[in-house]
């Protein structure tokens, strides 16, 4: 069985698919900065074309350029390795972290995909860069979310999606096949996205 980290910490809640982006308060992205959205193939958009991406749609309603650096496939030991390259590259103000289905898939330990998750916050701190996390339910159940993404979010205090893909994921009519949104359920996620950079006022 996957290693599983407590919840004692719980998650802090908002209106926007589950969020703390309401508990602090960020500078607003200037219009020229540059947004990373960061992770597998729920970033990539596998099942929708490439301008009906959650990227794409969120590029639209934020009026700011959003990277797509979806790497189909990806678990989180190897995002980890990437993740300094696409900062290199990019140098953005803003990295939205969706990332860790893969691990889930596989059955990888929540202990080891939570931590590469936290490194990977580390180091776009430590390059000053904001991070937002986006949570990932268990594939199995979408309604059930391993708790380590609330207690990451607490820890750092980061704003966080919390629901923003398990939504999509629990309603067929949203998804293109049994683990990946269609077109409308990337614009799902990408408004539930928006709606938490405007509550947090980075957007």
């Amino acid at each position: 069985m996957p290693e599983k980290e407590s919840a004692d910490a719980g998650p802090v809640r908002a209106a926007a698919g589950g969020s703390n982006a309401d508990k602090n308060r960020f500078s607003p992205l200037p219009p020229d900065a540059v947004i990373v959205a960061f992770g597998d193939s729920l970033t990539f958009g596998t099942g929708a074309t490439t301008e009906h991406t959650y990227p794409s749609e969120l590029e639209r309603l934020v009026s700011r350029r959003v990277i797509n650096a979806g790497a189909p496939g990806e678990d989180t030991e190897r995002g980890l390795r990437r993740l300094p390259l696409v900062l290199d590259e990019y140098r953005p103000s803003l990295v939205i972290l969706c990332h860790g289905a893969n691990d889930l898939k596989q059955g990888f330990g929540d202990l080891q995909t939570s931590e590469n998750i936290r490194e990977m916050i580390r180091i776009c701190r430590d390059r000053g860069v904001l991070v937002v996390l986006v949570g990932i339910p268990y594939p199995t159940l979408f309604s059930s979310k391993p708790p380590f993404y609330a207690m990451i979010a607490q820890e750092f205090q980061v704003p966080f999606a919390l629901d923003a893909v398990a939504d999509v994921l629990a309603d067929s009519s949203l998804k293109s096949d049994s683990i990946h949104p269609n077109a409308r359920g990337y614009r799902k996620i990408a408004e539930t996205i928006a709606d938490i950079l405007r509550q947090s006022g980075i957007i």
